[in-house]
């Protein structure tokens, strides 16, 4: 019941954020690999106040889907996860923030909470929590995610964005999992395009990993 109520509050925070008093970019990307092909949308942005300045309150919003190209009838089936994220910024705290989660995955829904750590500067992304789920043998999980976008010519940027996800299980049968995500390319005005690569590990004493190369392309719609 809980749960419900959450993910439909956070849906109702996409709308919200979307609208022009959230004033946020929304970077779409598709990325084509050797082994799936993926969607991703990413965003996080400060609602704007009556003033149109950034408020203390950041949203988060993630929807990603991936297609294996070895999908069957019963197999490699495809993957769908959304996950929407609110926290409260006060200033004194310089970028750390209360932060609750909520993630809707094919397996089902998952409410979280945790503190969460932010830096935006014009070249540079910094954006990071540690969550875990209110439970008595939760699975703590960690996101960073770096971008870098420095100048390279009047046109062009250098586009370059690392990712983790890591999952920590409390339980000592249950496998931990982690996955890592590069894109390098370049930046020019709402564009980003180049290489990329998916690493996907999980496992306890023993671990098995996947890795999906190709390229990327990705649009801001502004």
């Amino acid at each position: 019941m809980i749960a419900r109520i959450l993910s439909r509050a956070c849906l109702l925070l996409v709308l919200l954020a979307t609208a022009g008093k959230a004033g946020a970019q929304l970077p779409v990307e598709a990325f084509g690999g050797d082994k799936k092909a993926t969607f991703d949308a990413l965003f996080f942005h400060f609602f704007r106040n009556a003033n149109d300045q950034p408020s203390r309150f950041l949203f988060f919003s993630r929807t990603r889907a991936s297609v294996d190209y070895k999908i069957t009838s019963t197999t490699n089936l495809p993957s769908f996860g959304l996950t929407e994220a609110f926290s409260y910024n006060a200033p004194k705290l310089k970028g750390v923030a209360p932060v609750a989660v909520v993630q809707l995955l094919n397996r089902g829904v998952y409410p979280k909470a945790g503190v969460q750590y932010v830096l935006l500067r014009k070249e540079v992304t910094l954006f990071t929590w540690l969550v875990s789920e209110p439970d008595n043998e939760p699975v703590v999980d960690h996101f960073l995610l770096v971008r870098y976008t420095p100048k390279i010519t009047e046109r062009y940027q250098l586009f370059l964005q690392a990712e983790s996800i890591s999952a920590f299980p409390s339980q000592a049968n249950e496998n931990r999992s982690f996955t890592q995500r590069f894109r390098l390319g370049l930046m020019r005005s709402a564009f980003q395009f180049g290489a990329g690569i998916d690493l996907t590990e999980a496992g306890r004493d023993e671990y098995t990993g996947t890795q999906n190369t190709g390229l990327f392309l990705r649009y801001d719609f502004r």
